[in-house]
């Protein structure tokens, strides 16, 4: 564990730092009191990789109370911009980890996205990722993954139950009586470790799935893609452009994005035959984006790499006490921004479920429903990944003369545009089959057909304190817990419910608590005196026009304890198999 002044000097350089200096921060190593104990600590939760997701898990677990050890191989951030867009969802959830300000305000946002075809300089097609007014993060934003993950170093500093563990590598694990025993190796020497829940979130490459001997199956697309982050003055605007068959690029495809700091990403596609060193050198770059731009263009070269990319994922996130996310669980190509987004889902999904097995309040299979529930996740990424890329990169003659096909209807056909792919963008997975839940019990028919499906993320709207006048959105008052949502002035019963469950938060919507002026119930398709109950990854899992505390209670009853029987998983088969 740092030491209080180690701590505050490492927040202070992770404030006050750069891009650059951020890029080139080494973190310290530091001697763990596990090294000289006599026989192997047991941890309630051990986390391995201090990435995007093993970062947003911990997180969250320490303001729950919990304490996290988290083992990292290395000490450093992510070299190079890597992962850079993030989603609305990621903001939301980071929102409530206490860090999502911070990268809002270094990011970069949009919306708009655009698609051309050939020398056309009108976009074939063009889409608005939130033309809905009235939510608090936009669509997307653009960040590059160093600054992503230097906040949230920063957040787990301040969080005292958070133990980084850099330079502490995983060598050898092993699952014996319902605990994983580690063995870690540190400059000082190797030690060994015991976690009663071990979470791997260690990437593609996971040393824990390697260790288990299991396996992450999937396709290899046979292309390369040069990505290139260069510093630039282009006449461009903050909006995602995509080319297939440009001039300056012919028979391939070119996606422009800007970044903070004035870097732009481009990502070539290169072809199968392309070899990768050669690629990267900043002699065959530069004049590929000369060719875009134009030969008097100033180009500073940042950071390049020469990709190919897989869909592909482990049959099963959970085996018994070790619990797979993120990359290490799923991989998708890097059309539709789906990776970093989707293993930061995975720590939101995953959190509160833990949290509720470890203090008693839900028997261990409740994690069996993070299983299903992040597989069933990780399909719909996959299948729309793999459906981008089979657009953008064609592999038989039949899929070239449909793009062309597409392409050339677009210009002038609507129902062509919706055909055209070149990366559906990451949007949270609805659980319409999730264990978790409820029928809409006690609804009129016809109340909630227009709502969000039971298992969609709650929509935002903005909302105001009628005490304070205090502006705000409902996704931050929502908190750490179950909510219920009642449209309409509380009745006793609610208050006295609210009370009682020390899990479960009362919002009263459009009444003398929090007034929505509309928006909110029109979003929900709510009536006065109905309710929503939201789990505490603000899902939406049971509603009522005519709610009581026994229905609610019932519903919690469900969520937590529930979980064994699980609808999720021929769901999830039927998938796999198509």
């Amino acid at each position: 564990m740092l030491n209080a002044s180690t701590r505050e000097a490492l927040l202070h350089q992770l404030r006050t730092s750069d891009g650059a200096q951020l890029q080139a921060m080494q973190f310290p190593t530091s001697h763990s009191s596990d090294q000289d104990a006599s026989t192997p600590v047991l941890h309630p939760v051990v986390v391995v990789g201090a990435g995007p997701t093993g970062l947003s898990l911990a997180i969250d677990l320490a303001q729950r109370g919990q304490p996290v050890v988290v083992l990292d191989n290395d000490n450093r951030l992510s070299a190079g911009s890597r992962a850079i867009c993030f989603a609305k969802r990621t903001f939301e959830i980071w929102d409530r980890l206490g860090l999502g300000q911070r990268a809002v305000s270094k990011g970069v946002a949009w919306k708009v996205g655009k698609v051309f075809e050939g020398a056309g300089t009108e976009p074939v097609y063009q889409f608005d990722l939130l033309p809905e007014s009235g939510h608090e993060r936009p669509a997307f934003i653009n960040l590059q993954q160093y600054y992503a993950e230097a906040y949230l170093v920063e957040r787990a500093l301040e969080l005292p139950l958070i133990d980084i563990r850099w330079q502490h590598k995983l060598e050898q694990v092993a699952v014996r009586n319902g605990i994983s025993e580690l063995e870690v190796s540190t400059p000082e020497g190797n030690y060994p470790l015991q976690a009663q829940w071990l979470v791997a979130c260690d990437g593609s490459k996971s040393s824990v799935r390697q260790q288990l001997g299991l396996e992450s199956k999937g396709q290899t697309f046979r292309d390369r893609f040069l990505i290139a982050d260069v510093r630039l003055n282009a006449p461009f605007p903050c909006e995602r452009w995509f080319w297939f068959n440009p001039p300056f690029h012919p028979g391939q495809s070119v996606l422009l994005h800007m970044q903070p700091d004035g870097v732009w990403r481009i990502d070539f596609q290169l072809g199968w035959d392309a070899d990768p060193q050669q690629e990267k050198q900043p002699e065959r770059i530069i004049p590929r984006i000369q060719a875009m731009l134009g030969p008097d263009v100033e180009i500073e070269l940042v950071w390049a790499s020469v990709y190919t990319f897989a869909c592909q994922r482990m049959e099963r996130f959970v085996h018994g006490p070790v619990l797979f996310a993120g990359d290490s669980a799923h991989g998708v190509s890097p059309f539709g921004a789906r990776g970093a987004n989707s293993g930061v889902q995975d720590a939101d999904n995953l959190a509160w479920k833990l949290n509720a097995v470890l203090r008693g309040w839900a028997p261990s299979s409740l994690l069996d429903s993070y299983g299903s529930e992040r597989e069933y996740a990780a399909d719909e990424n996959i299948l729309n990944s793999t459906r981008a890329t089979d657009f953008i990169t064609p592999k038989s003659p039949i899929s070239h003369l449909f793009r062309s096909a597409v392409l050339q209807l677009a210009k002038d056909h609507t129902f062509a545009r919706r055909m055209v792919n070149s990366g559906r963008l990451s949007v949270p997975a609805v659980l319409h089959s999730s264990p978790l839940n409820c029928a809409d019990l006690a609804s009129d028919a016809g109340v909630f057909d227009t709502a969000p499906a039971l298992g969609a993320v709650l929509p935002d709207a903005p909302v105001i304190h009628a005490a304070s006048s205090r502006a705000s959105h409902v996704l931050r008052e929502l908190g750490h817990d179950f909510t219920l949502l009642y449209f309409g002035k509380a009745p006793q019963w609610a208050s006295q419910l609210a009370a009682s469950e020390p899990q479960l938060k009362l919002i009263c919507i459009g009444a003398d608590d929090i007034n929505d002026h509309g928006a909110l119930a029109q979003r929900l398709g709510a009536p006065t005196g109905s309710a929503y109950l939201l789990r505490p990854d603000q899902h939406i899992c049971a509603r009522w026009t005519q709610p009581s505390a026994d229905l609610v209670r019932s519903a919690l009853a469900q969520v937590l304890h529930g979980a064994a029987a699980n609808p999720m998983e021929s769901a999830t088969a039927q998938r796999c198999a198509a």
